[in-house]
């Protein structure tokens, strides 16, 4: 890894350290025997639309459980590692990586549910390299010398996938490329579309939600490369923060109820054509469990990934 990506990982858990007075100061947990949930996700794209894209969720979880739930806006990935360590956060949506990394160092959470667009389909997407139209860049081999954009040195889709990918090519992420943090997976895309970089990784449903928004023109940015399916971004629940009956209530509404069809029979949505959730899921949550994110240990265990060494 090059000396910027390396700056940008330890910026990346010392942002999260530095966000833990602000997550405090909101703090709750139902370890402290009041009636808070306080669940924390990380922005995929435009901090300001991620409460909103939760609202149905949260909304859920309150009626169902009777107690307040109250969102917090994480900055990255390490503030929610770091949040649920000190029983700050109760419940959380994290990216693959940031789970397994929150998991195996200790912290005593379980996944509860992950996202799908299909009822009949396990929680899986992919990581997608992108190029602009008409670029010479048609593989990950022809990434040598190349400015490459990723997400974030805990991102699965947007880092530790490709860097995988790359290590496959025979790509040496020290020696053959010149990497940047965008920091989101819509910046990242945004960053190859305004040209500041040549190639950018995200994960599959952004370039989508980018042309919806008219922030990408459709067709201007094209594939190279695409993964093997990852298991989607589990929700996890804090079994140190949640005492055992909550902890227990918010994965059984999670695995069973948080789906559109049960949101507009329980009234959460008034139908299903106007059922927010987010990234734009159409069905919902679906189960999972902590060996689904073993892929993701096998990736460590074949990288060595710097981020990888905050495991354990």
């Amino acid at each position: 890894m090059t000396s910027l990506s390396r700056s940008t990982a330890v910026r990346t858990f010392t942002a999260g350290l530095l966000a833990l007075p602000l997550l405090a100061a909101c703090g709750s947990s139902g370890g402290n025997g009041d009636d808070t949930i306080t669940f924390a996700a990380v922005p995929a794209e435009s901090s300001s639309t991620l409460e909103s894209s939760f609202e149905n969720v949260t909304k859920l979880l309150e009626e169902e459980t009777g107690k307040k739930v109250e969102f917090q806006n994480a900055s990255d990935y390490a503030a929610v590692v770091e949040g649920m360590r000190a029983g700050q956060i109760d419940a959380a949506s994290f990216g693959p990586f940031a789970y397994v990394i929150a998991k195996d160092s200790g912290i005593n959470i379980e996944p509860a549910a992950a996202p799908t667009n299909d009822k009949s389909k396990d929680p899986a997407y992919t990581s997608l390299a992108y190029v602009k139209k008409g670029s010479d860049v048609k593989d990950l081999k022809d990434l040598k010398g190349k400015k490459v954009c990723f997400v974030d040195a805990a991102s699965t889709s947007g880092y530790l996938v490709p860097m995988k990918g790359l290590q496959d090519e025979g790509i040496d992420m020290d020696k053959d490329l010149e990497p940047v943090m965008s920091g989101g997976h819509d910046a990242s895309l945004l960053s190859l579309n305004s040209g500041d970089c040549d190639v950018a990784f995200a994960h599959d449903a952004m370039l989508t939600t980018l042309e919806k928004s008219g922030q990408v023109e459709a067709g201007s940015l094209e594939p190279v490369w695409e993964s093997d399916p990852i298991t989607e971004d589990p929700i996890a629940v804090n079994k140190d923060s949640l005492d055992a009956d909550t902890a227990t209530k918010i994965t059984t509404i999670l695995r069973e109820k948080a789906n559109v069809p049960s949101m507009v029979e329980a009234g959460i949505c008034d139908s299903e054509d106007d059922c927010v959730l987010p990234e734009e899921i159409t069905y919902g949550y679906k189960e999972v469990s902590d060996a689904d994110f073993d892929s993701i240990r096998d990736i460590c265990d074949a990288t060595q990934a710097d981020a990888c060494k905050n495991i354990g």
